[in-house]
Formats: structure tokens, C-alpha cells, sequence
């Protein structure tokens, strides 16, 4: 990333990636540690979970009412991808059957992880999301075909909304098909983003990141019990602190911060590319990073202490990788009925 950039958009960067790579983390964990049928289920309930939150929210947002439905449907999984930093692509067949593509590389599945997903787990996506549109839209003849997927080696997840001269029942809302192929992609055609910006699509980008740990964290302690939620949560985010830490400091500038005071400067730099207003003090061996609120979860039914655990491990594994000596030790504090977040970094 450009050095030059505000402050502001590295931090959004930095947030992003974490946060990216920490959600591939938890739907492998899940596979490995309680195999393929618990992973897909526990995907499905992910992209259904985000499927209500957005869907509808982001049809009136973006001015897709009064479409046909499997325009409106398609056009909102482009636009909505596309503002978060994913390749996609779409292309109207007619007013009753528009196709959308996800080229690789598959940002869900980022660099070596895709070799570790069953094709049962990748198609919980589409089966919780695409799936549902007619549903929602109050429309049941809507559904969605799968014609390719990128996890049985095809070049990318591809399928197309078509509207059935039926009512279709729960099981047929999501079809796989094979030797069907989509028109080229023509981005002239394609709708537009009403906000270009660089700084609105930075952190549109960031957002979208946060979004899925947002739900997929709550999701997994009501699906596997909070307190395997909290241990695999937690335990997940260790492994992603360590790995992408160094990434992170480069995207923030902070890399050649040393001892307690600049770990405290990196984390509180992403806890603000998370939308938290954080400050740290202190010095080489002991320093105190505080926020006065989590926004990540502001207002997210079924936000419990393991949602806090899990999430928690991210800063645990990070500190371990920006100096193995570094100790990061978590304080709550209510103070007239509002949380204060406090983090003790001592070396």
C-alpha cells in the first residue's frame, strides 16, 4: 500500500486484512477440528445470517427496487462484492435470468486455504445467500443455479437467478448443474458504484471484512457452544496474530516500533482501523492501549464474553509474534453502565 495514504485508509487496509484472513481461519478450524458436515452447516449459517442483515438493507441502499428479481438479485451480489474488494462479475441473459461470476483467485478462499475446502463448505455460501433472495424478495419462483464452482478445479464460482414458471420448494432454491456456461463479461454493462471514491471504497472494503466476523463469531458459539466457540475462537486468532502481524505493521508504518510502547501504538492503530476511538501510553517495558466501546459488535444480538475471547485471540497471537517476551493481559471496566476495553502490554 502507498505510504502516502491518510493514516486512516492504512489502518482500514490493516484492519481488513486481519479480519479477512482470521474469517478463512475459523471456517478451516471448524473443518479440521469438527469435519466437513459441522464446516458447512456452520457456513451456511454464516451467509444466511449475513443474507438477512444485508440483502434486503442493501436492495434500498442501492436503488435496485422495482427490478426484476433475478436482475435485483444479481445486481446486488456484484455491487455488494464489489465494494468490498471482491472480483465478480455479471451478466443479464434476460429480465428473467441474469448470471454472476466469481472469478479466481476466490477472495473467501485467499492463496493455498482453497486446497482444504470440500466443495460441501464452498457451496454453503451460495446455498445460505444466493439461495434465499427469492424468499426474501417475495418472490418463490426464484432460484439459483450453480454451474461452477472453483473447489472442483473450474475457473471460478458461476451460476445464474432465474425465475421458474413455479413455486419452487426449499430443496430447489439452490441447484448444481454442470455444461452450462455464462455470456462474457462486458464491465461496460455493468452497474456502477454510486460513491467512487477511494476513501468510501477503503472502507466499504474494511467493513465487509468485519461484517462476516461480526456474524460468523455469534454464529458459532450458539451453533458449537460458547465454550468451544471461545476455545476454537481464540486458538484461531493466535495462529492468525502470528502470521499476519508483520503484514499489518508494514500496512500501518509501525514495523520498526519496538518493546511494549510500540505494540500498544500498532494495536491501537487497528483497533481504530476497526472504528474504535483507542489510545496507548507508556513506555518500552509497560504500556496501556484503552477504547471506550467495541463497534465491531455494537448492537449484535447474541454478543456474549466468548464472542470477546475468540475475537481477543487475534491481539494474543500478535503480540507473541511482535516481540515472544511481550505479555497481553485484558481488563473490562464498566463505567455508569458503558464498557471500557482496556489492554496491558508488559514486557
Amino acid at each position: 500500500m502507498d505510504a502516502t495514504l491518510p493514516a486512516e485508509m492504512r489502518c482500514w487496509a490493516a484492519a481488513e486484512r486481519m479480519h479477512h484472513h482470521y474469517l478463512i481461519g475459523l471456517i478451516l478450524a471448524v473443518l479440521q477440528k469438527h469435519g466437513e458436515a459441522i464446516a458447512a452447516e456452520a457456513v451456511f449459517r454464516l451467509f444466511r445470517t449475513q443474507h438477512e442483515e444485508k440483502f434486503l438493507a442493501g436492495i434500498r441502499s442501492l436503488g435496485l427496487e422495482g427490478l426484476p428479481p433475478a436482475v435485483a438479485a444479481a445486481r446486488y451480489i456484484y455491487l455488494s462484492n464489489l465494494s468490498g474488494g471482491v472480483k465478480v462479475e455479471i451478466m443479464p441473459e434476460s429480465p428473467e435470468k441474469c448470471w454472476v461470476r466469481y472469478p479466481p483467485p476466490r477472495w473467501i478462499w485467499e492463496g493455498a486455504a482453497i486446497a482444504a475446502v470440500p466443495t460441501a463448505v464452498a457451496l454453503a455460501m451460495p446455498r445460505g445467500f444466493h439461495a434465499h433472495c427469492g424468499v426474501s424478495l417475495g418472490e418463490p419462483r426464484l432460484g439459483f443455479v450453480c454451474t461452477s464452482i472453483t473447489t472442483d478445479g473450474e475457473p471460478g464460482l458461476e451460476g445464474y437467478f432465474k425465475l421458474h414458471d413455479r413455486e419452487l420448494a426449499p430443496d430447489e432454491r439452490l441447484r448444481r448443474v454442470r455444461n452450462e456456461r455464462g455470456p462474457r463479461f462486458d464491465p461496460s454493462l455493468a452497474p456502477k458504484l454510486p460513491w467512487p471514491t477511494p476513501e468510501r471504497v477503503a472502507k466499504a472494503k474494511r467493513n465487509y471484512a468485519l461484517a462476516y466476523i461480526r456474524n460468523f463469531l455469534p454464529v458459532l458459539c450458539a451453533f458449537l457452544g460458547e465454550a468451544e466457540a471461545a476455545r476454537l475462537g481464540a486458538f484461531t486468532g493466535r495462529l492468525i496474530g502470528l502470521q499476519v502481524q508483520e503484514e499489518t505493521a508494514s500496512l500501518l508504518g509501525t514495523a520498526n516500533q519496538r518493546g511494549a510502547l510500540g505494540f500498544a501504538m500498532w494495536l491501537a492503530a487497528m483497533l481504530r482501523g476497526s472504528g474504535d476511538d483507542a489510545t496507548f501510553d507508556g513506555d518500552v517495558d509497560r504500556a496501556t492501549v484503552r477504547s471506550p466501546g467495541w463497534r465491531l459488535m455494537d448492537g449484535r444480538a447474541g454478543v456474549t464474553p466468548a464472542v470477546f475471547d475468540a475475537w481477543n485471540g487475534l491481539w494474543q497471537g500478535s503480540a507473541a509474534a511482535f516481540d515472544r517476551d511481550l505479555a497481553l493481559d485484558m481488563v473490562e471496566r464498566r463505567d455508569r453502565g458503558h464498557t471500557n476495553w482496556t489492554w496491558q502490554v508488559r514486557r
